[in-house]
């Protein structure tokens, strides 16, 4: 009976002592591949989430920023606006490279769950509701700019990371 590799074979190109996650003394021990990161890129941090710790952080972050812009501002859809497009920028920034898709998918779900505490609907249920689409349908400006901005960090992202999967191949 054959029995087949539970493990891949080892990288061709590389010695044995290289390969990735085995200590070498030759290249030091860092994150990032072995290069060393700029001093500014030292101090930020890096989480990689997954696609729904994405989007479960852009909707907490972008709750806090309605209620901030609620209880400071006065419901002011000028900050909130603009605490939405970092909020955006830094979903894009720490999802994981599998789960790039994700990022531009959850920046309209957390803007729309953050304005609903500066909706300023009266009444009932319905009366929030129309205050909430009222609120999505003048400010859609912000909405649109902070997904164009999750887009473009999500598309640029992807772009290094198959630049730099063809990197070794083109230096054959």
């Amino acid at each position: 009976m054959e029995q087949y590799r539970t493990r891949p074979a080892p990288h061709p190109q590389r010695p044995p002592a290289q390969r990735r996650g085995a200590p070498s003394a030759a290249v030091p021990a860092q994150g990032g591949g072995g290069r060393p990161r700029p001093a500014l890129a030292r101090r930020l941090p890096r989480p990689r989430l997954t696609g729904l710790g994405g989007g479960l952080f852009a909707c907490a972050a972008m709750v806090l920023a309605g209620g901030i812009s609620w209880l400071l501002f006065g419901s002011s859809l000028l900050v909130y606006g603009l605490l939405f497009l970092p909020v955006a920028a830094a979903t894009a920034l720490w999802v994981r490279p599998a789960d790039l898709i994700t990022a531009p998918i959850a920046a309209p779900i957390a803007f729309a769950a953050g304005a609903w505490p500066i909706s300023g609907g009266s009444g009932g249920f319905g009366g929030q509701l129309m205050g909430l689409v009222s609120v999505l349908s003048l400010h859609a400006g912000w909405l649109y700019a902070g997904t164009l901005v999750a887009a473009l960090i999500a598309v640029v992202r992807k772009a290094v990371l198959i630049g730099r999967r063809r990197l070794p191949r083109r230096a054959l």
